[in-house]
């Protein structure tokens, strides 16, 4: 049994302000959610994905620990760390990052005193102008 070659991670700009690893997991959901990232997709091993991101292992580790936490990947002993082989991944990464964004957009909203639906129509209408 042959396995396909790992997903090819892309370059991603890491903020070292924030935690690395809730970055990559944030990013990995991303690809997942635009299905870049398939179900059965093998990707690559934590030391792998720790030098092409130029962080330590631990915190490629602390990554997939939580994307697996989450049920979007799975790992098998000696075969690799795959993306879960379930139709709704795409959809289960989609809900969590629409939820993380509607939480921003909440606190802000609530930072300016105002709705959410006010904000996102003042928004809309600074998008238009623009």
């Amino acid at each position: 049994m042959t396995l396909d070659p790992p997903w090819e991670v892309p370059a991603w700009e890491l903020d070292p302000a924030e935690p690395l690893y809730a970055q990559i997991a944030h990013h990995i959901r991303v690809e997942l959610a635009a299905s870049r990232l398939r179900p059965g997709t093998r990707l690559p091993s934590v030391r792998d994905l720790a030098a092409r991101l130029r962080v330590t292992p631990n915190t490629a580790m602390r990554a997939y620990a939580e994307l697996e936490a989450d049920g979007l990947i799975e790992t098998f002993r000696g075969q690799g760390t795959f993306v879960v082989r379930h139709s709704e991944v795409a959809l289960r990464a989609r809900r969590r990052i629409a939820r993380q964004a509607f939480n921003h957009l909440k606190r802000v909203a609530d930072e300016l005193g105002m709705s959410v639906e006010e904000l996102v129509r003042l928004g809309e209408e600074e998008g238009q102008e623009g």
